[in-house]
């Protein structure tokens, strides 16, 4: 892969993977790290890519791995996180930072699901094959994460 073809990519699918690794982790440093990890495999990647699709579905995939295998590790399971400690992104809307702090509140499978879902447009057949989950699974997820939100703004409208 040639430098150029790599920065191309770089700012192509840059943000997407670490939006997609801060969907997982809730972490700004550790989803900085698993994008710099994908795009690094990716440069590395010696197999020639049949599309920009099939570009953007693989380092997807490798992102989505690389955050399951942080989630796994040692060292994660045996330290605390910074609960008191939130990074939020900042909104115009109120009610737009509330739907980002419960989405991110939601376990890390439906979070994923989400975000692949509503914000990069990816269909229920598509998430799977990247999750590497059943169909109807995903389904599942979505359903409950969907409920969840539901649930969980109304009550939050209802203390405002």
């Amino acid at each position: 892969m040639t430098d150029q073809r790599f920065r191309e990519a770089v700012e192509r699918y840059g943000d997407m993977v670490f939006r997609l690794a801060y969907s997982y982790l809730k972490n700004r440093a550790d989803a900085e790290d698993v994008m710099q990890e994908s795009l690094l495999k990716f440069y590395m990647e010696r197999n020639d890519f049949v599309s920009e699709d099939h570009e953007k579905r693989w380092l997807l995939r490798v992102a989505a791995n690389e955050c399951k295998k942080l989630l796994r590790s040692p060292w994660r399971r045996r330290t605390d996180s910074l609960n008191g400690v939130e990074e939020t992104a900042a909104f115009d809307q109120p009610a737009q930072t509330e739907l980002f702090r419960q989405v991110m509140a939601l376990p890390p499978k439906y979070r994923a699901a989400v975000y692949l879902h509503y914000y990069e447009g990816y269909s229920v057949k598509e998430i799977a094959g990247l999750l590497e989950a059943k169909t109807s699974t995903v389904q599942t997820w979505l359903m409950r994460a969907r409920g969840q939100l539901k649930v969980k703004l109304k009550e939050a409208e209802a203390y405002d």
